[in-house]
């Protein structure tokens, strides 16, 4: 998913705390040029519509500084939350142009019936709801697909298995559990009618 959104620098001197009472949200850009630093604000409202589309370590954002007339390709690294208020109060960009490859995180998106769950009653385990991998910036896929349809009880998926886009590579060990389809749970009364029914058929 790509988004676009524009910000201004950050006028020397600006306090935190005014920039926040009059609308915008601090930020900085990283990895633009070396090791140098770029001071944002946003306004609050873009900040929103960009959390509720976008997500840390996964969306690429197309990032516009109107009045430097800088815009690249970023991802958004961290979001710093207000503990009270539980609002966005910070946020940091890294540009990936010309850095190669990047890390990211990738939601995983299960898709399918089991038939060890459809069929034979058992239930569906999840390891891992997301992966870390690297691709390049271009090739960040939404999400990647697992599908568990032929998955039957005792059966398993793992990392090595996945059906990954092209020039996603997994960090992560290929022999790593993804999901499984775990046998029948059966209940504590259950157990007891077929200890007392085990019982009777002695006695008898």
């Amino acid at each position: 998913m790509d988004l676009t959104i524009e910000c201004q620098k950050r006028p020397e001197g600006s306090k935190p705390k005014a920039l926040r009472r009059s609308g915008l949200i601090p930020a900085n850009l990283y990895g633009h040029k070396g090791t140098e630093s770029i001071a944002l604000t946003i306004d609050a409202k873009t900040v929103e519509r960009l959390l509720k589309k976008g997500s840390v370590n996964n969306t690429l954002i197309d990032l516009k500084i109107t009045d430097i007339s800088w815009q690249g390709k970023t991802l958004l690294r961290e979001v710093q939350i207000h503990p009270a208020k539980r609002t966005p109060f910070h946020l940091s960009f890294f540009a990936v142009a010309g850095h190669g490859p990047t890390t990211v995180e990738i939601p995983l998106r299960f898709i399918g019936d089991a038939i060890g769950v459809k069929q034979e009653g058992g239930m569906l385990d999840t390891v891992f709801n997301q992966l870390q991998v690297s691709c390049e910036p271009e090739n960040i896929p939404e999400a990647i697909e697992v599908d568990v349809s032929n998955l039957k009880v005792g059966d398993s998926l793992q990392i090595h298995e996945l059906s990954l886009p092209k020039g996603v590579t997994v960090l992560a060990e290929p022999e790593q559990l993804v999901v499984s389809v775990l046998p029948p749970q059966v209940s504590a009364e259950t157990d007891t009618d077929t200890e007392t029914e085990s019982t009777e058929s002695q006695a008898s």
